[in-house]
């Protein structure tokens, strides 16, 4: 007879059967361990399998693919904690790729951030179904990979939204007082770096212009002046101060006739636009800057004025406005060649304009021919580029006489 006390030892625990068919357990925490731990050697394929599907990963310093792959990580410990929990934040993820350094401190792209995420998760998708240990697993694994390469999307999507409104802030902000320090002839401000960070070339050729926003645009005239300069092949600084467009192009500008048409449209149609000389670099901006300014508060002293109108050749109206520094460039400009000229060339001008306008009685006041008094007006016009005959430039040269007039007296009485 057999010993019960042996058959007791003897006896096998009898194994309890789960109530659940293997098919169809969820991802069971171990599982979810398992990934947390492999994170490491998981990001490490990863980046592998980047370096074979992205062109650009192979332009990143190691430093930098580093990082990647500690983001990866990252990402691979995020997937474990939304799997847990769906609702469950992961954009410092997102976070780490938009402020990995690229560069001189350049966060990668948008469109790269996306490559990277897709990438990934792809990878993901092809190495996760294998550690789970059933069909059902690697369903939900499969689709839990899909969902969370989709929320890093739309995430990467907001991230580089918010970022790109607070750069467009920024660059508005320092473009306003890039502007302004220029028009304020702010010669100590450090135009160069602050012109640099917005992608302006500070050695460039560039002119100021000022007119008045379209009414229809208002601040939106700045993006509009921005539009249209790269639309015609430059760059452009703007910027409304209350009632006035202030535009600073680069480039070359040969007459006020050469603005752009498509920089002109961002001003009002029904308000004059004035242009200051070019200079060499946005260093010597304020010069054009202040010429431009000079005339715009003294264009309304010519009503048939072009538009847009040279600075330049709103001389009297800006002498008479007040503006001393014109004053010495008219006297610089008709006096000075034509005293340089014979004297019979000025007194004949004077002459002519004290009659009116009329050649034979300016020739019976100087007695010479009239034909000697036109020879006299044409040299006028070839040293001073400004026809007697034309009532606009004998109205500059009548003001510039003047003003001569004025210097010799202030030269006699020092």
């Amino acid at each position: 007879m057999a010993d019960p006390g042996t058959g007791e030892r003897d006896a096998q625990p009898v194994r309890r059967r789960s109530a659940t068919p293997p098919d169809d357990r969820p991802v069971s925490d171990a599982l979810l361990k398992r990934i947390t731990r492999y994170s490491g050697t998981l990001s490490t394929e990863a980046v592998r399998a980047l370096e074979q599907d992205l062109a650009f990963f192979a332009e990143l310093s190691a430093d930098q693919r580093a990082e990647i792959q500690l983001i990866i990580q990252s990402a691979v410990r995020d997937f474990v904690t939304w799997m847990r929990n769906p609702e469950a934040p992961h954009t410092d993820t997102i976070a780490g790729f938009k402020l990995l350094p690229k560069g001189l401190g350049q966060g990668l792209t948008l469109q790269q951030t996306v490559q990277l995420v897709r990438s990934t998760c792809e990878y993901f998708e092809l190495v996760m179904p294998r550690i789970t240990h059933n069909e059902r697993q690697r369903g939900l694994m499969i689709t839990a990979v899909l969902k969370f390469g989709r929320e890093l999307g739309f995430t990467a999507a907001a991230v580089y939204a918010a970022a790109a409104e607070n750069r467009g802030a920024w660059d508005t902000r320092m473009e306003a007082m890039l502007v302004d320090a220029v028009v304020r002839g702010d010669r100590h401000a450090d135009l160069a770096s602050g012109a640099s960070a917005l992608n302006w070339d500070p050695t460039t050729a560039a002119t100021v212009i000022v007119g008045r926003p379209r009414e229809e645009l208002g601040l939106a005239s700045v993006p509009a002046a921005h539009k249209a300069a790269v639309a015609a092949g430059r760059h452009a600084l703007a910027v409304v101060q209350g009632a006035r467009l202030v535009v600073i192009l680069s480039g070359e500008l040969e007459s006020s006739s050469a603005v752009p048409a498509e920089v002109l449209d961002s001003f009002s149609p029904d308000a004059p636009v004035v242009v200051g000389h070019t200079v060499s670099s946005l260093a010597e901006a304020p010069d054009s800057a202040t010429e431009a300014l000079s005339g715009v508060a003294a264009v309304c002293g010519w009503p048939g004025a072009p538009r847009p109108v040279a600075a330049i050749d709103l001389l009297p109206e800006r002498v008479l406005a007040g503006d001393r520094g014109a004053a010495t460039m008219l006297v610089d400009r008709v006096v000075t060649p034509l005293r340089g000229a014979d004297t019979s060339v000025e007194n004949t001008l004077r002459a002519y304009l004290d009659s009116g306008g009329h050649v034979e009685a300016c020739a019976r006041e100087l007695y010479v021919h009239p034909n000697t008094v036109r020879y006299r007006l044409k040299r006028v016009s070839q040293i001073t580029k400004f026809d007697p005959l034309n009532a606009r430039d004998a109205f500059v040269l009548r003001i510039a006489l003047v003003l001569g007039k004025f210097a010799d007296r202030s030269t006699q009485e020092s």
